[in-house]
């Protein structure tokens, strides 16, 4: 008898896709863009006040990536389960996958899972939103599409009452050939960027940058942008469309992309 499914006819799909048709080399993802859980999971015993809180998701992260997305015409898919469901942006064996703590709060909807309960946590939403990602990839590659790959994510302005100066953070690993001009050109505008801060990606903790930036050799960047700079559609939209300007501006200073004509 097959395992009873996890996601059942009224759940949400585990991804969706916006500017499916976007002509520009960039292509964007959203690991953390939503907050959803399965119905059959409940609340995973987690109180209500906190899934408003970083644990749950990328605060205002799902808004900003899709004004990039319009703003740079380009390819973006978004993960709609939490990440206390399971992380996408973890790699399946790392201890991050399913917490059973994040931060402070006790995730207990975790704890002693079956193997069967893991795999389907897997299978129905890790799985498609990485296999949607990876289809999209082959088929630029198919086609000798260029690929500028830029993955978005939020950060908290205080992380265990440690306050963070950043307003921004640039996150890379081994390829830093689009990191190093979007840092100069962010800072030369006057904001307070981090240099793999307030994270850094390694290969134990991450999964995009490694998996499709890396081991395919596209130039890429992990984006972080402070919460409350983008904590509404007004702030969204402001810094999408910023953000979007100096990935241009930052890929043409790389040769990434051909440079303006001149006037």
């Amino acid at each position: 008898m097959p395992a009873p499914r996890l996601l059942g006819p009224d759940d949400p799909a585990p991804y969706t896709v916006s500017c499916p048709q976007g002509r520009s080399p960039f292509l964007l993802t959203c690991d953390h863009a939503g907050r959803a859980v399965p119905r059959a999971l409940g609340d995973l015993g987690v109180p209500a006040t906190e899934w408003d809180r970083h644990i749950a998701w990328d605060i205002g992260a799902a808004g900003l990536a899709r004004t990039m997305a319009e703003a740079l015409d380009a390819w973006l898919i978004c993960q709609t389960y939490s990440r206390l469901v399971i992380d996408c942006n973890r790699p399946l064996d790392a201890p991050g996958s399913i917490v059973t703590t994040s931060e402070r709060t006790e995730v207990p909807g975790n704890r002693d899972l079956s193997a069967a309960a893991i795999a389907a946590r897997r299978e129905e939403i890790f799985m498609p939103y990485h296999r949607r990602t990876v289809e999209e990839l082959d088929r630029r590659a198919a086609e000798g599409r260029p690929t500028i790959l830029v993955t978005v994510h939020s950060f908290t302005p205080v992380f265990m009452e440690q306050a963070r100066a950043w307003e921004l953070g640039v996150l890379y690993q081994r390829d830093a050939r689009l990191a190093r001009p979007l840092l100069e050109v962010m800072r030369a505008d006057g904001w307070c960027v981090g240099d793999n801060q307030p994270y850094a990606v390694s290969d134990a903790t991450d999964y995009a940058i490694p998996a499709y930036g890396e081991q395919r050799g596209l130039p890429h960047v992990e984006l972080e942008v402070r919460q409350d700079l983008i904590a509404d559609e007004d702030g969204q939209r402001a810094w999408g469309e910023r953000i979007a300007g100096w990935l241009v501006r930052a890929a043409e200073r790389a040769g990434l992309l051909p440079p303006p004509p001149s006037l």
